[in-house]
């Protein structure tokens, strides 16, 4: 099985919503972020993809770890991502850029009205909902 190593964030707002994102001819909606490139830390790897897809830029103290977690990939059959999760908060409204298509928000411990990536279903929405705040 192939696997690919990518790098996500739980962006919240002060209303304590999950943006959630939707890539260009895709129907899953998931966190922003992406691959890694070559060298790349986790947290380099996710700064540099918030500024590409949302031209949000976070110092490395604003991402806290939530976990590293593994999901079948939502849009690729046959793929596996290993993905780390990591937490902010949204400074600044901020709108879809590259490949991004569509922003959401997801109001946590209500049931999405959109198809979510199994990463979300699986092992992050339970992760955030094991949380008294999930930014902390």
């Amino acid at each position: 099985m192939n696997h690919l190593r990518i790098a996500a964030a739980c962006l919240f707002d002060d209303d304590g919503r999950l943006l959630l994102v939707r890539k260009r001819d895709t129907r899953f909606f998931m966190l922003p972020g992406g691959k890694f490139e070559a060298g790349e830390s986790a947290r380099e790897a996710l700064r540099r993809e918030l500024f590409e897809e949302l031209h949000l830029q976070l110092p490395n103290d604003a991402l806290q770890p939530l976990g590293r977690y593994q999901a079948p990939a939502a849009n690729e059959p046959g793929l596996h991502i290993d993905a780390d999760i990591f937490v902010a908060r949204l400074p600044r409204p901020v709108s879809a850029a590259a490949e991004l298509e569509e922003l959401a928000w997801h109001v946590m411990h209500q049931q999405a009205t959109w198809p979510l990536a199994p990463l979300l279903v699986d092992h992050v929405l339970p992760a955030l909902a094991g949380r008294v705040d999930p930014i902390r």
